[in-house]
């Protein structure tokens, strides 16, 4: 699978997460709980294979993509960051379905950007062969991505 197949799978997955979350009742405090964790457990994982591997690839071989890149990674530390408060906010606090529906909002205006604007440029500018070395390379650093997402590095600046 190619880099860019794969972070859209990925985009994908967290997508039917948040329409499961939007759907459940208002009271659904445990699904929305269960569904929280696996949204934390995806960008996470996520966030940290497109900093440490697909974020640097894309800018070495696309070098008009800086400016997009650079604004991903703030848009990383703005939800890693959500995804910590969200991590330790009880399903029934009043501010967790008002947090997740922020998070929402920003996820999904990041994945616009980046499948819109630059995938594209990327995809160009690397060929197949480059983005399947890619995908390899990122589905294996899957398995050694932080759980916490205060450790994916953007978090930090």
């Amino acid at each position: 699978m190619d880099a860019i197949v794969l972070l859209k799978e990925d985009h994908k997955t967290v997508e039917k997460l948040f329409k499961q979350f939007e759907k459940a009742g208002d009271d659904a405090h445990g699904e929305k709980r269960k569904i929280a964790d696996k949204v934390i457990d995806e960008l996470t994982t996520h966030t940290w294979i497109e900093e440490k591997i697909f974020y640097p690839a894309a800018r070495e071989a696309a070098p008009a993509t800086k400016d997009h890149v650079l604004e991903s990674v703030e848009e990383h530390h703005v939800v890693l960051w959500m995804l910590s408060e969200l991590k330790g906010l009880d399903a029934a606090d009043e501010r967790f379905d008002a947090k997740m529906t922020v998070l929402i909002e920003n996820v999904r205006h990041h994945v616009e950007e980046e499948e819109k604007e630059w995938f594209p440029e990327v995809r160009k500018a690397m060929g197949r062969n480059r983005l399947t070395e890619l995908g390899e390379e990122m589905e294996q650093a899957k398995k050694k991505a932080p759980a916490e997402p205060l450790a994916v590095p953007s978090a930090k600046s």
